[in-house]
Formats: C-alpha cells, sequence, structure tokens
C-alpha cells in the first residue's frame, strides 16, 4: 500500500521521545481506532487475501489498532501501542527488483484448477502483520525477531517495511523477497525518512553475524546474496538499497521527490537542496535514509512533513503561479489515506501514561492531528464508531468532508484548515499535561478514559466548527452561482 513513513530516534525528538509515523495510504479505506482487548484476540487468525491460517499464542497483550471498517478483505490494523509500551506500524509498501524476486519468489495464494488438487496458501502481508505481531512482543527488538519467525515460516506475499519502537529504540525492519529480511536499529540522533522503497543505504554485516547490537537479519543472506550474485557494488561498501531495492523512472515521479522534500525541512542548513549547487534534487537516487536533523523533531514536525504537497517549491499544486512544475510529483499529504498516525513512547512520565497515540484521518494536508492515551479500556465513539457511510458523527468521515470540500477552494480555506490544525495540536497538548498531571499526582491511571472523551469532544467542536466555515467557501465558489446584480 503506498504509504510514507517517519522515524525519530530519542536523541533526536525535543522531549526523548521516540516516534515512528506512517501515512496509511490505501483507496479512501475507511478506517476507526479501536482497544483490542486480549478476550477479542484471536487464538487461530485467517487470513483473507492469502488463505493461511496460524495459530497464535496464548498470551496476548491488550493493544489499539487502525482495522478496516469493511472487513471483507481482512483486518488491516495498521498501527498501534499495547501494554507494554511498544508502539509498531506495518507496512511500508517497498520496492525490489526482478533479480532479488527471481531468487526468492514472493509466496502468492494460488487457487486449485482442479477439484483434485488444493489451494496452496500465500504467505503473510499488510493485511495480516500487526494482528500478528504487536500482542506479544514486549520491546521494538522483540517485534522483529517474531516478525522474523513469521517470515522465515509463511513467507510474504509484499515487500514491505516494518516499524517497532519502545521507550529507548526504534527499530526498522525491510523484507527481502518471499522468506528473507534485514533489520537495524534507528540510531538515536537521526531521523529516518522512508517513501515506498527500499531504503536502508548502510547496514553492518559484521554487526548482524556477530554481536547483533544494531542489525539482525536473516541467517543465510550473505549465502544469498553471493549464491546469486546480487552485489552491485563495485567500491566495496555494501549498500542494501542498490542490492535489493529498485532505480526506475517511475521512482522518480513516485517516491523519491517524497524523500527529498522531507530531507529539505530537516536539514535546511546543513545540505544543499536548492539551485544549481543542490547536493540533492527531487530525481537523486542516493538521498539518504536517514539525517541528524538541523534541530530537535517534534510530533508538529512530523505531521507537518507528512501533509506535504511540496509547498514552498515550484510542485505545489495548489500554487498560484504556474511554475510548470505543478503537480508534476507525488505528494504526501495524497488525498486517497486513510489514517496516519504518530506512535509516541515517552520518557519521564509514568509507565502506564508512556505512550500517546496521535490518530489523522484522510488527507493530512487538510485533517488534524489528535493525541490519544492508548492505555485505555477503549476508545471514545468518535474514533471506534465508523461505518461506510459519511457522517459528521466521527472524526474519519468529518475528517474526509473538510477536505473533499477545501481541496476545491484551497486559497480560500487554506486559513481555516491552518487554524484548525493548530487549535487542536494546541488543545490537544494541554488536555495531555492536564491529565498527566492529574494522573501522576492521584496515581488513578484509569482517567485515561475521561482523558480520551475530553479529547474526542474538543476535536468534534473544532472540527465541526472548521467543516461550517469550509462547506461555506466551498459553497460561494459553486460554478451555478448567480446574482441578479451579475447581468
Amino acid at each position: 500500500m503506498p504509504c510514507t513513513t517517519i522515524l525519530v530516534g530519542k536523541d533526536a525528538t525535543n522531549d526523548h521521545s521516540t516516534l515512528i509515523a506512517r501515512t496509511d495510504d490505501g483507496h479512501f479505506d475507511t478506517k476507526k481506532l479501536l482497544v483490542v482487548k486480549p478476550k477479542d484476540q484471536p487464538r487461530i487468525y485467517k487470513s483473507v487475501i492469502s488463505h493461511l491460517e496460524i495459530t497464535l499464542p496464548e498470551n496476548p497483550m491488550r493493544y489499539t489498532a487502525c482495522p478496516s471498517v469493511d472487513p471483507s478483505h481482512g483486518i488491516w490494523a495498521a498501527t498501534g501501542i499495547n501494554t507494554a509500551n511498544v508502539g509498531m506500524t506495518a507496512t511500508e509498501t517497498i520496492t525490489s527488483n526482478p533479480r532479488v524476486l527471481a531468487a526468492d519468489p514472493l509466496v502468492e495464494y494460488r487457487k486449485a484448477k482442479t477439484r483434485r488438487e488444493k489451494d496452496i496458501p500465500g504467505g503473510i502481508g499488510e493485511e495480516d502483520i500487526v494482528v500478528l505481531v504487536l500482542p506479544y512482543i514486549h520491546s521494538a527488538r522483540e517485534g522483529v525477531e517474531r516478525l522474523a519467525v513469521l517470515l522465515e515460516q509463511y513467507g510474504t506475499y509484499e515487500s514491505n517495511g516494518i516499524a517497532f519502537q519502545d521507550e529507548n529504540e526504534v527499530w526498522w525492519m525491510e523484507t527481502i523477497g518471499g522468506h528473507h529480511w534485514m533489520a537495524r536499529r534507528v540510531p538515536d540522533d537521526v531521523c529516518v525518512i522512508n517513501p515506498n522503497q527500499f531504503g536502508m543505504d548502510a547496514f553492518d554485516m559484521t554487526d548482524a553475524f556477530g554481536a547483533k547490537k544494531a542489525h539482525l537479519c536473516s541467517a543465510d543472506l550473505m549465502d544469498f546474496i553471493r549464491d546469486n550474485r546480487l552485489d552491485l557494488n563495485q567500491s566495496g561498501t555494501f549498500n542494501p538499497r542498490d542490492i535489493f531495492g529498485s532505480r526506475t523512472d517511475m521512482d522518480h515521479i513516485y517516491n523519491t521527490p517524497r524523500a527529498w522534500f522531507m530531507g529539505r525541512y530537516l536539514t535546511p542548513r546543513s545540505h544543499i537542496w536548492d539551485g544549481p549547487n543542490a547536493e540533492f534534487t527531487p530525481e537523486s537516487d542516493n538521498i539518504p535514509w536517514s539525517f541528524v536533523p538541523d534541530r530537535k523533531v517534534t510530533v508538529e514536525d512530523v505531521k507537518y512533513m507528512l501533509s506535504s504537497h511540496y509547498q514552498g517549491t515550484p510542485y505545489n499544486p495548489y500554487s498560484n503561479q504556474d511554475t510548470g512544475k505543478r503537480g508534476m510529483y507525488r505528494s504526501i499529504g495524497i488525498n486517497r489515506t486513510g489514517v496516519t498516525s504518530v506512535c509516541q513512547i515517552r520518557s519521564g512520565v509514568p509507565e502506564p501514561i508512556q505512550g500517546v497515540e496521535w490518530i489523522c484521518f484522510g488527507s493530512t494536508t487538510f485533517s488534524a492531528l489528535l493525541p490519544v492515551y492508548p492505555n485505555a479500556p477503549k476508545m471514545p465513539d468518535y474514533l471506534s464508531r465508523v461505518t461506510l457511510d459519511a457522517s459528521t458523527e466521527n472524526f474519519y468521515w468529518a475528517s474526509r468532508l473538510i477536505g473533499a470540500l477545501a481541496d476545491s477552494c484551497y486559497s480560500d480555506c487554506i486559513q481555516h484548515i491552518e487554524r484548525y490544525h493548530n487549535t487542536v495540536m494546541t488543545e490537544g497538548r494541554r488536555l495531555l499535561r492536564e491529565y498527566d498531571r492529574r494522573m501522576t499526582d492521584s496515581g488513578d491511571f484509569t482517567l485515561t478514559q475521561e482523558a480520551n472523551e475530553a479529547l474526542c469532544r474538543m476535536a468534534k467542536e473544532r472540527t465541526t466548527d472548521t467543516l461550517n466555515k469550509v462547506l461555506l467557501e466551498a459553497s460561494t465558489h459553486m460554478k451555478n452561482g448567480y446574482n441578479r446584480a451579475d447581468n
């Protein structure tokens, strides 16, 4: 599924928290946010797409999930945080190449052609991974290790990147062909940007096959590379992106421009991004996978990057200037996004409230980011009671309506959108501070439910107000508008 991922180590954030974030860019996939209790976690998991059955452990933890409202194609849980304060987002669809896929083919479901034959199940994929992994892991590293076992046993039918976090670490894992994989611990002082491509551009094989401190991979990966003559690097430097990834004309339109915009935002002083002396352009194949940012990164920064439509550049589709380049590159804040999450695991607060899940439905360019405590018995109706019918009574559909209306009259609506984003973020942070203090002082962490209800009441009020304003602006720009004085 086309998505954009941002990962931030604890020393790169303003508050020493870890952040993992992703836009889930399905085809207008209707989403909701739920708390999955242990009694509701299946003991035998059945995949819809690959027709695979997997027996799950008997000790699941409670966790949050953002499943599809329509279950006909599977759960697609997307993102969540469990009671051990481990966050996960899955998955970022990444690219590969024919050399890799021929050597280790994807494991695709094969339906029997005759009555005598049996269906052959496929592997696991984005539909399944959060449900199979998140309820059973107590650290980010454990997430990599559990998913690695599943990949090696069942394989996968697609190429994916998966993020894990805990209070101290962020890990990024990428699949290689049908059964192989590699994972890196994100250095604490960097920010990773990953736009639908195989991302890692460096990997320490010595560590992966030795101490395993910050690098993990399939046990036979070196043999796999050698036996299939996959290594293309003449300099002797091991670059996984060159070996396992892609470099196509479509990447230069769809993927690398997104990395360019995010890198440009993170390091405006330490790198040159524009002009004839630019180190990197929107079509550069060597944009680094990670950067030490020029300043500490906040949740607001992550939201800004994931809302990008190349504002401030010639490629902005909403620009009033005809640059000849408007809309030529795929935006990050795209129309068909179902949900965007920023999973935050904080330091310096009591363990029951370390996790905060920031949720945004619909196109990030227009939708607000709302924080909630994942460690609660259930999510408020405003986030969880979503149907396939449009409604102003939930955050998903109200956000979608704002985006659809504001897009057609962007210049007239953008002031309402910016105020809306800032107000929800400001009020959201204020309520988090208030309830952090109350729960820390009292030791009563059942207040997470009350806090989430207060956050959703605020979001509904602000969202409805913005919808009213955007609807009025869009109505005044309808093509059938006419006044008597127009004669």
